[in-house]
């Protein structure tokens, strides 16, 4: 009997309502994105509505919406999450927001440290409890973070990255264990350097300690990559989508770096 790719490779996602974080531009539209190609319905949730307004346009398909929440304010983002769900369950999270400004551990704030750790666990925290009972409900879901190759080996000038990061890998790797019984994954991509608003920002603020410009410490980066480039946000967005699908099926609580090959461990 004959067979398509989509019987070897289960990537439909027609009638999964999927939330996106910090999905009005970057890694997160391009999931987004990914996500609408492949059948899915699309909440977008971010803070900045004109953005987002934009970001929906780009979309595949038909049924998406947005949700404006800051991060920096879990309560904002806890309510538009109960706002969401009431309207329609949600089987796929993906986790994703802006990382902390960079800087050596030994120069950093102890305020640094309480902020980034709600923005970042806190929020993942709060939205992957308010749409558990759906996922429950379905008897199947997928919670995906957006997390960085710090978790595997920290990075220099990004101590307080490096320190929250991994304790969101450590939250996904409990929930993975809590949540199996009821066909729910939870997993981790691990962007490299990746072409955003983000790496700039880093790469600018870097290249103004230094005395040296942001495209020679962009290319610096590149130098680092096994690949010889950075990556695209699309790339990561790929990974995502994967692990969203039905062909991820048996795949759970694990750390999926995206990096080119940079990660110099196993």
């Amino acid at each position: 009997m004959e067979r398509n790719a989509m019987d070897w490779m289960p990537l439909d996602l027609s009638g999964r309502h999927a939330l996106v974080c910090g999905a009005s531009q970057g890694i997160g539209l391009a999931a987004a994105q990914h996500l609408a190609g492949l059948g899915g319905r699309v909440t977008l949730l971010a803070r900045n509505e004109e953005r987002l307004k934009e970001a929906l346009a780009t979309l595949p398909g038909e049924g998406h919406a947005f949700a404006v929440a800051d991060f920096s304010e879990p309560q904002s983002v806890a309510a538009a999450a109960e706002r969401i769900v009431a309207e329609r369950p949600v089987e796929i999270l993906v986790n994703n927001t802006g990382g902390p400004a960079g800087g050596p551990i030994t120069e950093a704030e102890v305020d640094a440290f309480r902020a980034t750790f709600e923005q970042h666990l806190v929020c993942n925290h709060l939205l992957a409890t308010t749409v558990l009972e759906g996922m429950k409900s379905a008897g199947w879901g997928r919670i995906i973070n957006v997390i960085s190759t710090s978790v595997k080996q920290p990075l220099p000038g990004l101590g307080v990255s490096n320190t929250i990061r991994g304790a969101v890998a450590s939250w996904a790797k409990t929930w993975a264990t809590e949540v199996a019984p009821h066909n729910i994954t939870v997993n981790n991509v691990l962007p490299g350097a990746t072409g955003t608003a983000r790496l700039t920002g880093l790469a600018a603020a870097k290249a103004a300690k230094t005395g040296t410009t942001p495209d020679a410490v962009l290319a610096a980066m590149a130098a680092q990559v096994p690949m010889g480039r950075t990556a695209e946000p699309a790339e990561i967005a790929r990974a995502i989508a994967f692990l969203a699908s039905p062909a991820a099926d048996y795949i759970s609580g694990i750390n999926l770096p995206v990096d080119g090959g940079r990660t110099g461990c196993l």
